[in-house]
C-alpha cells in the first residue's frame, strides 16, 4: 500500500514583502492561544541538508477578520512551548518507531 504523506506546508509573508515556506511540524492549543512549530523548507535540496534544523514557534491571532502569525518574543513562554512541542516530537518518533516493529 503505497500513501503519500507530504508534509503540510505554509507560506508566511514577512514585513518586506518576502514569501517564506514552512513546514508545519505541530499545532499546540492552550489556554495561552495557538502554537505553530514550523520549519523552514527550501527550494534548494543541498540549503535543506545544510540548514541547522531549527524551528520557529509562532502564535496564531486573528486581525482584521484574517489569521495571523507572529513569532513568540516572550522567552518565557516560548521555553514553556518548545519543551512541550519537543515532548511531543519525541512521542510522535517513538509512535513511528514502534509502528514500524
Amino acid at each position: 500500500m503505497n500513501e503519500d504523506f507530504s508534509p503540510d506546508l505554509l507560506t508566511l509573508v514577512d514585513e518586506d514583502g518576502q514569501e517564506h515556506e514552512f513546514e508545519i511540524l505541530d499545532i499546540i492549543e492552550n489556554d495561552e492561544g495557538c502554537f505553530y512549530a514550523l520549519l523552514p523548507t527550501f527550494e534548494d535540496p543541498q540549503d535543506q541538508v545544510e540548514a541547522d534544523g531549527s524551528y520557529y514557534i509562532f502564535q496564531a491571532f486573528e486581525e482584521d477578520g484574517e489569521q495571523q502569525l507572529a513569532e513568540v518574543e516572550d522567552d518565557e513562554l516560548a521555553d514553556r512551548l518548545a519543551a512541550e512541542f519537543e515532548k511531543r516530537f519525541d512521542e510522535m518518533f517513538e509512535a513511528e518507531e514502534s509502528e514500524e516493529e
